[in-house]
């Protein structure tokens, strides 16, 4: 292992504080290392790997597309990205797709939509919420609101109005002002400590977007693809959005992002306004397509009663432990607790119990287990919390 440390040292940028593992392969919901050591993956790829690693049927699809062709370009016909364009479509609303490789790429992708919305309608600007995490590129960083990502980069030349998430009685005021084109928001937030916006706040937000002819973007980069027990998390809500940027999942492991537009704002994209290299990649929508076949209605119920056993298990252990651990959020297979204790030296034994797990928000334990986890898997990884919080 410290050898493959020592040579990335001398090779790589270093912008990753990276756990000490040197992954060999990986197997369901485990990962094993370059010395065998078999561990427990509870952040699968940061919410890529829904389908766990090495899924036969995920393996199969990828194997079929190989063998035929790995890119085309897109001056021609991709069936692979009409057939997942279909799926996506028949799970969310009626609208057209367009496909990056990247959530942040759907992201900025989203900003020149909404650019060529505003200009068309002689509004201008974009609301997104504090504690936001929409992307690290100079376009999407202008919408992510986390001190330490945003830093002091340079970002593009267009009004960005933040909104307190605490605060959203004052939306309407910001609304009426400043007359923006569109609202960014993410409706359980990843980076930014899972905090989850209630029902009757989607709903506020979304009557004020229709309101005042805000154009309402769901960030579902990290949400989306079943993670909270829905295909997409805006569907807990009962509302229906005007933009859903996805990524993560939707590639099974490939990268793979976009955007879904509904009918009734199509049409302000034309040939040569926005494109892609690699949008998309014919293996990526090969992928997505076995990966939504299986992640169908059945699945997401599973999804869903997994997400009530884990949150029980946790607040088991929030009981027995609260002077450690805080509040616990979140829906689904997304779960986040607030700690009151050193999250380094956690993350330090839970390794040790050969458990890997994520921080965020400087003090949040982020959950992302694969979506196949099973129940004797999550006992497996509160038992591992229960030890990593003696020690």
């Amino acid at each position: 292992m410290e050898k493959w440390i020592d040579r990335e040292e001398n090779i790589l940028l270093n912008t990753y504080n990276r756990m000490p593992v040197v992954v060999s392969h990986g197997e369901g919901c485990y990962l094993y290392d370059d010395s065998g050591k078999k561990y427990l993956d509870m952040f699968s790829g940061l919410a890529v790997n829904a389908l766990g690693h090495c899924h036969p049927e995920v393996v199969e699809a990828g194997k079929n597309q190989l063998e035929k062709y790995l890119h085309i370009s897109n001056f021609f016909y991709c069936k692979q990205g009409i057939a997942l364009g279909e799926a996506l479509v028949s799970r969310s609303f009626p609208g057209k797709v367009f496909y990056t490789n990247t959530g942040t790429e759907g992201v900025e992708a989203a900003v020149k939509y909404l650019y060529k919305i505003g200009k068309k309608k002689g509004k201008r600007g974009i609301v997104c919420l504090s504690g936001s995490f929409h992307g690290r590129t100079l376009g999407a960083l202008g919408l992510t609101k986390i001190p330490s990502v945003a830093q002091d980069f340079p970002v593009i030349d267009y009004p960005v109005y933040e909104n307190s998430r605490e605060a959203l009685e004052n939306l309407e005021e910001l609304f009426d002002k400043k007359e923006p084109v569109g609202m960014i928001l993410e409706p359980i937030s990843g980076s930014g400590g899972i905090e989850v916006l209630s029902r009757e706040e989607m709903k506020r937000i979304s009557e004020l977007c229709e309101k005042y002819d805000v154009v309402l973007c769901m960030d579902e980069i990290q949400t989306g693809i079943g993670r909270t027990g829905k295909f997409f998390a805006y569907q807990h809500y009962g509302v229906i959005p005007d933009l859903v940027i996805f990524a993560k999942a939707v590639g099974g492991g490939s990268p793979l992002g976009g955007m879904l537009v509904h009918k009734n704002i199509d049409g302000y994209f034309k040939p040569g306004d926005h494109g892609t290299t690699f949008g998309p990649s014919p293996l990526g929508a090969a992928l997505g397509r076995k990966v939504l076949e299986i992640i169908d209605e059945d699945f997401l119920m599973e999804v869903e009663e997994k997400g009530r056993f884990l949150q029980l298990g946790l607040e088991n252990l929030q009981k027995k432990h609260p002077e450690s651990l805080g509040e616990i959020r979140g829906k689904g297979l997304m779960m986040g607790v607030d700690l009151k204790i050193d999250p380094a030296k956690l993350k330090r034994n839970f390794l040790e119990e050969q458990v890997l797990i994520n921080i965020t928000a400087k003090n949040v334990l982020r959950l992302l287990p694969p979506l196949i986890i099973r129940e004797k898997e999550i006992r497996e990884f509160l038992l591992a919390f229960e030890k990593a919080l003696s020690k």
